[in-house]
């Protein structure tokens, strides 16, 4: 009951004619007028972005980027000269240093990011070049058949020669333990 005679009060003050009339006028101001400076302009070249641009003919010809809810995204592109790239990550929980307000650090589970991707160019000369990668708790690790490899042991490692000793026979003591005392 309480709530419809307040329903009802609020219905008829806003239906009411307000008497209320706005007499307040902004004020005008005239637009500033600024004195021409004593010193002239700098005259700088217009940029020639094309003159000297040996890829003016290559263009993006795709391109994508996806970035969800839960941390992870996806993104690539591709251009008129055949480069393309692709990159994708996603968070994962893994074990790592943290700190806590004070600065204090310890040892536990953190969010981190864990990359893939590839490249593909061509080099001025016409060799393709192709790249993966992966980026995660063990590190950064790329592959392609350009990329330098570690040389390989081809030869075997000489073994230490094995020699037997006899030890000496211990000298007898000169003085016993058995008499008195002992």
């Amino acid at each position: 009951m309480k709530l419809f005679i307040i329903a009802v009060f609020l219905a008829v003050a806003a239906a009411a004619p307000s008497s209320y009339k706005p007499e307040y006028k902004a004020p005008s101001y005239p637009a500033p007028s600024y004195p021409t400076p004593s010193y002239p302009a700098p005259a700088y070249p217009a940029p020639s972005y094309n003159k000297d641009n040996k890829y003016a003919d290559i263009t993006v010809t795709s391109q994508s980027d996806e970035r969800n809810l839960d941390g992870s995204s996806q993104w690539s592109y591709a251009q008129s000269d055949y480069t393309t790239r692709e990159e994708s990550q996603v968070q994962k929980k893994m074990q790592g240093v943290t700190y806590d307000s004070y600065g204090k650090e310890s040892y536990g589970e953190v969010l981190g990011n864990t990359n893939k991707g590839s490249s593909y160019w061509v080099s001025p000369e016409g060799q393709k070049f192709t790249l993966t990668w992966v980026a995660d708790e063990a590190g950064f690790q790329p592959k392609g058949d350009h990329l330098p490899v570690a040389p390989v042991h081809v030869y075997e490692l000489p073994v230490a020669p094995v020699h037997e000793y006899e030890l000496p026979v211990a000298p007898a003591l000169p003085y016993s333990r058995t008499g008195p005392g002992y």
